[in-house]
């Protein structure tokens, strides 16, 4: 009869990689009693279809359950590796109840960016397409029950070098970013072991959701078709195109390639989010603008005279 350990850990890697770096993360966080899980899915695989990957977890997890069935789960996932978990949870609710806590690390919850340049049609290039796909909507229906912690790095205007930090926001999950950290350097570095413990330890209930000017206009702007979340390197370049009576505006900048990013900064012109989207999808961002405009009309100083 095996002994039940503590809790199991899983930990998965994500996309051009292996599970090499998520594991040292994995044994410098677990208890001497826990089991720790790192699947190994093949550098090469990651770069195809996230649906094999996930079948992959998937099938891992149900052998792990058939030993430990009464062993509470923690999960961590780096990148790709959190987008995977959180597919394998939307399609097993029944498994919720036994995951303690779910860390996403520099996971684009709202779809990488670069995956979108990429695959602007989302045609099926390669791994580009799944990675583009927005998932927020599932990170926000699983934080609502799991204690989930979503974090990301910044070294340069707002992203950590591969991902934007506006991507792995979400609702009703504890978010937090780490300046100085890179993508790669979030796989393993010393300062996340610290801050996943404390999350451990504090499990703490998902966060009340704090509705307001700027977010109701967050939430719109993230239900444009084709809007993905972007870096805040261009804010400076961008010129208002809607100003509100309380100094909240949307701003627009236009790439020589025909991508338009979006940004909606306060009263202090700090920047509160950054999109994008491409020329697909131009006369949609306009429809949604005008519409915008119209609800907000009595609030509006400057904007599509």
């Amino acid at each position: 009869m095996n002994e039940s350990p503590d809790y199991i850990l899983f930990a998965q890697h994500g996309w051009a990689d292996t599970n090499e770096g998520i594991s040292q993360l994995a044994v410098a966080l677990a208890s001497p009693k826990a089991e720790v899980i790192c699947p190994n899915l093949g550098w090469l695989k990651t770069w195809l279809r996230i649906k094999d990957l996930i079948e992959i977890v998937e099938q891992n997890n149900q052998e792990i359950l058939l030993k430990y069935p009464d062993t509470p789960w923690r999960i961590i996932g780096h990148s790709m590796g959190g987008l995977i978990w959180l597919e394998v949870l939307n399609q097993h609710p029944e498994w919720w109840s036994k995951v303690e806590s779910l860390v996403l690390i520099a996971s684009p919850v709202g779809g990488s960016d670069l995956a979108r340049m990429i695959d602007p049609l989302q045609i099926g290039l390669g791994i580009a397409k799944d990675l583009g796909k927005n998932r927020r909507w599932m990170a926000e229906k699983i934080a609502k029950v799991i204690p989930t912690l979503s974090i990301a790095g910044n070294i340069n205007y707002g992203s950590d070098g591969t991902i934007p930090v506006e991507s792995t926001k979400f609702s009703w999950g504890h978010c937090i970013c780490l300046d100085r950290l890179s993508h790669v350097q979030l796989k393993n570095d010393p300062q996340l072991v610290e801050v996943i413990q404390s999350f451990w330890q504090k499990s703490p209930t998902p966060v009340e959701l704090q509705e307001n000017f700027t977010t109701k206009l967050i939430n719109r702007l993230h239900l444009i078709p084709g809007m993905t979340d972007a870096h805040q390197r261009d804010f400076e370049k961008a010129k208002i195109y809607m100003l509100f009576e309380n100094r909240v505006s949307i701003r627009l900048w236009q790439t020589p390639m025909n991508v338009l990013y979006l940004f909606l900064a306060n009263h202090r012109e700090e920047c509160l989010y950054s999109g994008l989207v491409g020329w697909v999808h131009a006369e949609e961002l306009k429809k949604a603008l005008e519409e915008i405009h119209q609800d907000y009309y009595e609030f509006v100083i400057h904007g599509l005279e």
